[in-house]
């Protein structure tokens, strides 16, 4: 599959990365642990279709030393046992808020009172705008066809 359009050779797309990049960085530094970060990134691809993030993350939670095990069970975490009730919470989250629009009420007020018991003010905003940044990836990459032959690297885009 050809991509149907290559945003780096963009003006208009080159000037917005630049504040996406950054929006992006400011996620990862923020007290979010890291691993919640890739398991997160990771369900919200696997949820949109997005080939290339799921590629990325699984390979960036691989380095950062996520087992084999946890990384195959996050597109059933409801089912399995290696994953924190925080964990687990963050997953719920960002299923409720991917799939925003499968719901009429959009995220549930027990769904986040249940990952406020996990985390503070400060990694909720984290975790909404992790939620939302990759849903705003995968939607990128999924309106180009953005290809994904599975050679990400582990840390190109650092």
């Amino acid at each position: 599959m050809d991509a149907r359009l290559d945003y780096f050779t963009s003006a208009t797309a080159g000037k917005a990365f630049k504040h996406i990049t950054a929006a992006g960085r400011a996620v990862k530094e923020s007290p979010l642990p890291a691993a919640t970060q890739e398991l997160v990134a990771l369900r919200v691809s696997q949820i949109n279709g997005c080939a290339f993030c799921i590629d990325m993350h699984t390979k960036e939670a691989t380095a950062a030393g996520e087992t084999p095990a946890r990384l195959h069970l996050v597109a059933a975490w409801r089912e399995a046992t290696v994953f924190t009730e925080a964990e687990r919470a963050a997953l719920h989250l960002a299923e409720e808020a991917t799939r925003i629009a499968d719901g009429a009420g959009g995220v549930g007020d027990d769904v986040w009172a249940r990952a406020a018991r996990h985390y503070d003010e400060e990694q909720l905003a984290a975790l909404a705008l992790l939620i939302s940044f990759m849903n705003m990836a995968n939607r990128l990459n999924v309106i180009a066809r953005t290809p994904c032959a599975g050679d990400y690297q582990a840390g190109q885009f650092h």
